[in-house]
């Protein structure tokens, strides 16, 4: 049985969420800076996304909404490399992203959270986190490996600041939904990536996750540029300073929460039903 959440004993230190955040941003003045430019993907004569266009800056948290259909998740696929748009570019700190394949678009810095979490079960939470380590190469490597002091200590900060500094010897498989969602966002966050891409991210969650993982993307977004896609207004609410709207492939409406739920436009097509 999954231990019940208590918000102070999972708390992070302030100290260790600041640190790993100082570590992950470069020094160059474009870090994290993503330029969407006029992108269209098109699936057998029906374009998905077309002709879009967006800016998200470094240090920024995004949130993107829309009907189903829209073409959010289409967008997310493009910037990571899964979907090659027809036109257009994805220019992530001056490069263009969609010249290149997935692998070096990780490499490049751009982390991606699909919807449903991708933990290994059977193995502990630290094991899952050194899986995901730069330097890990398949499981049974990163299992035996030699497990170095510092090594040690950036897996428990980063346990520390997703909830699960406490859950680091037992099994992934035991972790509630809320948690495994929490242990793939760390998994990310070990790779130190500038641009983190997350798909629906509380989706499953129960109040007072979502609660702690608003308080925790607050926190990423202090040194990288995070991208939501969420359906969840409330939670929407709670961390988004900058909305955009699509809406058949475009861009319907872009501002604040508050701009963007007085759009009639966005009423009519999405609030509304």
């Amino acid at each position: 049985m999954n231990a019940e959440l208590d918000m102070d004993d999972m708390m992070p230190a302030s100290a260790m969420a600041n640190t790993r955040n100082t570590q992950a941003a470069p020094a160059t003045p474009t870090a994290g800076c993503l330029e969407i430019d006029a992108l269209t993907v098109s699936f057998d004569g029906f374009r998905a996304v077309d002709g879009l266009s967006l800016r998200v800056d470094p240090c920024e948290l995004r949130v993107i909404i829309g009907p189903n259909g829209a073409g959010k998740t289409t967008l997310l696929d493009m910037i990571c490399g899964k979907t090659r748009p027809s036109s257009g570019r994805v220019l992530f700190e001056g490069r263009d992203l969609a010249q290149m394949p997935e692998h070096e678009i990780v490499r490049a810095g751009v982390g991606r959270k699909f919807q449903t979490p991708s933990v290994y079960e059977d193995l502990t939470v630290f094991e899952n986190f050194e899986i995901s380590l730069p330097n890990a190469h398949g499981v049974l490597r990163s299992v035996f490996f030699h497990r170095r002091a510092d090594v040690i200590a950036r897996i428990e900060a980063i346990a520390d600041m997703v909830f699960l500094r406490d859950r680091l010897a037992g099994k992934a498989g035991r972790l509630s939904h809320g948690q495994k969602q929490w242990l793939e966002i760390g998994m990310l966050l070990l790779q130190e990536p500038r641009l983190l891409l997350l798909d629906e991210p509380v989706a499953g969650m129960s109040p007072r996750e979502r609660e702690l993982t608003a308080a925790l993307l607050a926190r990423i977004a202090q040194g990288k540029s995070v991208i939501v896609i969420e359906h969840d207004m409330d939670f929407v609410r709670q961390i988004a300073s900058k909305v955009t709207v699509l809406h058949q492939g475009r861009v319907l409406s872009e501002g604040t929460v508050a701009e963007v739920q007085a759009d009639p436009r966005v009423i009519d097509v999405y609030l509304g039903h």
